[in-house]
């Protein structure tokens, strides 16, 4: 079989095979040509919504369906796009929640957890927030099939501590408290211990106080046990605001400084 004698042609091979995302090196190997001239026809390919590059060198190909948006959905390219920027990653924060059935609004930004701050990125309509942590590798996922192969998420316990240490992300206290009423029936107890180390315990309480206060008190109390073995100190819900003279929940050492809402 001859080479294509285009790029156009080129990606379109690609897409017939299932493959939607490739390198401007895959390129370059495939069908030779100078720097110059490879840059120059995938510029013109975007341009005409043929391709997308949420990052400089990396490519999706968007299939008619997804032209209009400028790229397929992030689910599509995730994994590839992060084995390509060398980070360890999974889906999470509301991300993930909305995958596993709780959050009533889908989120306008794709969420992702990796050992390492990236910037945000864009192709056409997609946006992707990551958010660093030095926990990434001790977190608990899972694989899930996605359109084009699979990609890490979060478990409704990692997406549980996840909300709560990415407070901002997840659109503060009310929404979190909402969306781990959504998530509740998703969450093991006991696995909610076993991530616990993980994590820092002012987080640990947050969460467990959260958890009793959308009243599912009978699925923190595993982490209730844990946490009474540690040394703790009295945080606050909000660290932002002042104590002020509201007293401290006795069973998780926190004072709640913000009232909480569900919005359902």
């Amino acid at each position: 079989m001859t080479s294509p004698k285009t790029i156009a042609e080129w990606v379109e091979e690609q897409q017939a095979s299932g493959r939607y995302v490739f390198t401007r090196a895959d390129v370059e190997a495939g069908l030779g040509g100078s720097e110059v001239a490879v840059q120059t026809a995938l510029r013109r390919l975007k341009q005409k919504g043929r391709i997308a590059s949420p990052r400089r060198g990396f490519y999706v190909v968007a299939p008619p369906e997804y032209r209009a948006a400028g790229c397929p959905p992030a689910s599509w390219f995730i994994d590839d796009l992060m084995k390509h920027l060398g980070r360890d990653y999974y889906v999470g924060i509301l991300s993930a929640a909305a995958l596993h059935g709780a959050g009533h609004q889908q989120p306008m930004v794709f969420q992702v957890i990796a050992d390492r701050a990236t910037r945000p990125m864009h192709a056409g309509r997609v946006r992707i927030d990551v958010h660093a942590s030095k926990a990434v590798a001790a977190m608990p996922v899972n694989r899930v099939d996605t359109e084009t192969g699979t990609m890490a998420v979060a478990t409704p316990e990692t997406t549980a501590f996840d909300l709560v240490r990415f407070f901002s992300a997840a659109g503060h206290w009310n929404n979190v408290a909402t969306v781990l009423s959504e998530l509740a029936e998703k969450i093991d107890g006991d696995r909610l211990v076993a991530v616990a180390p993980h994590v820092r315990l002012p987080d640990v309480q947050r969460l467990g106080y959260l958890i009793t206060a959308v009243g599912e008190g009978d699925l923190a109390e595993p982490l209730a046990h844990w946490l009474a073995k540690r040394r703790t100190s009295v945080v606050r819900l909000r660290t932002d605001q002042p104590a002020g003279e509201i007293e401290a929940d006795q069973c998780w050492r926190l004072v709640p400084n913000e009232q909480v809402d569900i919005d359902l």
